[in-house]
């Protein structure tokens, strides 16, 4: 079950959570009830079975397969990077009388701190997976992806992987080790089903969307603080590849000049350049060191 990416289903931080992806299926029904072009997309460009689809079905077994073999194995602990951040502060700093908040407004504090912190890191290193060549190379096996499902967001190279669970022992390990330091054992979090509010708010409204052909905006004002299913599924087009990094927060992209809003288009074309080379697993595995050779 594990090797089958089964158990993300049951899993409150994991995208495809049963509640995420049930709240996202309601939400693309009325949506299509208020604007049927996109149905029609759908039925016209056969999204779910079309060869994308498929190889992203058959890439999420075996993703999953290596990242529970080989990756979560390997991968630095957040708890390891906390201990080492606390006791660095110790050292620099020396010991300190825990700060005078109340519990409830550390958890509180923590909670919003860890979301915050988390999407700026998860936008930069975004960023740099299109700026850096051969970063892209490696991100560009989720950008190959040629038709949008909520699986398309597990289309990720090992190697991108292994850069996000860095990023992630980082941010979460280096901001609990700092409120360690400041507040003592008073820290935990604001949870729902065992995850972070935010991320299961963030799930519950639409997150499955951004890999979807459901063009959802949130408005122009909005779309400068949240990315939006549809600036999100702007991201997958080639034009606009390099725009709206964000993950949940726009305000990074707004700050930062990568942010991009437009009417609603219901007939996007999503892909690279050069059309995939992808026709196996193993070729999309292969990604960073594949050379297409000129016709």
């Amino acid at each position: 079950m594990e090797f089958l990416g089964l158990e993300y289903l049951f899993a409150s931080h994991q995208r495809v959570f049963w509640v995420y992806i049930l709240s996202a299926f309601l939400i693309a029904l009325v949506y299509m009830k208020f604007f049927p072009a996109t149905l029609e997309e759908y039925k016209k460009r056969k999204i779910w079975s079309h060869k994308s689809a498929l190889m992203d079905y058959k890439y999420f077994v075996v993703i999953s397969f290596i990242k529970v073999t080989f990756i979560l194995p390997l991968i630095l602990s957040s708890k390891d990077v906390a201990l080492w951040m606390t006791l660095f502060l110790h050292e620099q700093f020396g010991y300190i009388e825990a700060l005078p908040l109340s519990k409830n407004a550390v958890v509180v504090l923590y909670t919003l701190t860890l979301f915050i912190v988390g999407d700026f890191t998860r936008y930069w290193l975004h960023r740099l997976l299109h700026t850096v060549p051969f970063l892209w190379k490696i991100h560009q096996v989720h950008h190959s992806a040629e038709v949008l499902n909520p699986l398309t967001f597990y289309r990720v190279h090992p190697i991108e992987n292994i850069l996000f669970g860095i990023r992630y022992a980082m941010s979460v390990g280096v901001i609990t080790g700092i409120f360690i330091y400041l507040f003592g054992a008073n820290i935990g979090l604001v949870q729902i089903v065992g995850a972070n509010i935010f991320v299961f708010i963030f799930g519950l409204l639409g997150a499955n969307l951004r890999h979807s052909h459901v063009p959802l905006r949130y408005g122009d004002t909005l779309e400068k603080i949240f990315i939006s299913p549809y600036q999100h599924q702007l991201h997958h087009t080639i034009a606009y590849s390099h725009k709206n990094f964000g993950g949940a927060l726009a305000l990074w992209d707004w700050m930062f000049h990568t942010l991009h809003r437009e009417k609603v288009r219901v007939n996007l074309e999503y892909g690279l350049k050069q059309k995939s080379p992808h026709e196996t697993v193993t070729q999309m595995l292969l990604q960073p060191f594949y050379t297409r050779k000129k016709a």
